[in-house]
């Protein structure tokens, strides 16, 4: 397990490079209760993924550094390293695959990295991405197991607790389980009795169904509007799996309606401009999905970075 020392000192090395983003709370979902939501939509790069990236490459050697840096991205994890490597003066590929929308390619190139397009799932693209840091001995960025990005991505958690210490549940997005093991631990090293409720869609939620089997399983990564949320956590998962397994509370799995339900709630309840992934923690709360909800509760809104077109058709 990642000591809250390590995560403490993560948030003051990129504490200069990264928002300390607001905590609003929502009047729409604090029916007898409080609810709060942390807008990493607000981030730099419209995610929460600029924080475990910058964090990762502040620890690198000055060698690793001149060699340049890779990953492997569905979008937010491609934008976090490519604005990261181009404030440290790195140099940085990300690879993706053809699922991927031309849209967030685009985002990644105009800030500065090399885009290459491999094969149609995001396995195959993290496939060809190990094979060429092995020949090149070139660090790869891994969007979630790794422990440099599970500690950044766990900076979260520190500002949640500072700014609502009261808090009891949290409800986070989910997917190779970086962004709610760091909070996780962020939050249940300094406060056990917290609540920690993952939730994904129902379209090939990776965590989930490796949880449910007890061991990382693979999983058809099929099209939602929570795209961010898709992929697998690996099968040599070395992190997020085990300590996913000791620190979730409670799963939830919402269905594509829901999720665009969410889009729409957050834009017109709280005038948010969401993702899909951002848009499922509300849906919790709103229909009473999870039986831990408690008193006090934040929703974690980690990102805001949805194509125009598909949003305007959603709200609309």
């Amino acid at each position: 397990m990642i000591s809250l020392d390590r995560i403490i000192e993560a948030h003051k090395k990129i504490a200069p490079y990264v928002n300390y983003t607001p905590l609003i709370y929502s009047n729409f979902l604090s029916q007898n209760r409080t609810v709060k939501l942390k807008l990493e939509s607000l981030q730099i790069t419209g995610s929460f993924k600029l924080r475990g990236a910058m964090n990762k490459l502040l620890s690198l050697s000055e060698e690793q550094k001149t060699r340049g840096v890779i990953a492997v991205s569905t979008g937010n994890h491609g934008k976090g390293v490519a604005y990261a490597s181009s404030l440290l003066g790195i140099k940085s590929t990300i690879y993706m695959s053809s699922m991927v929308p031309q849209y967030r390619k685009e985002a990644i190139e105009s800030l500065g990295a090399k885009v290459e397009i491999i094969g149609s799932n995001s396995d195959e693209a993290d496939l060809h991405a190990r094979e060429v840091s092995k020949k090149e001995n070139i660090i790869l960025i891994h969007p979630f197991d790794d422990e440099d990005i599970i500690a950044g991505q766990g900076t979260v958690g520190l500002e949640m607790l500072k700014e609502f210490p009261e808090v009891d549940t949290v409800i986070i997005p989910t997917s190779g389980g970086g962004l709610i093991g760091g909070i996780a631990l962020a939050l249940k090293l300094q406060k056990p009795s917290v609540k920690v409720i993952a939730v994904s869609m129902e379209r090939g939620p990776s965590m989930y169904e490796s949880l449910k089997h007890g061991k990382p399983v693979d999983v058809e990564e099929l099209e939602t509007l929570a795209d961010c949320l898709g992929g697998s956590i690996g099968l040599d998962n070395q992190y997020t799996f085990n300590i996913a397994k000791e620190i979730i509370d409670d799963f939830v799995l919402v269905d594509e309606d829901k999720i665009a339900e969410g889009i729409r709630l957050n834009f017109l309840e709280h005038r948010l401009v969401t993702e899909g992934a951002a848009a499922t923690s509300v849906m919790v709360v709103k229909n009473h999905l999870s039986s831990h909800l408690g008193k006090n509760i934040i929703c974690l809104i980690c990102g805001g970075n949805i194509e125009s077109k598909l949003f305007t058709k959603i709200i609309s």
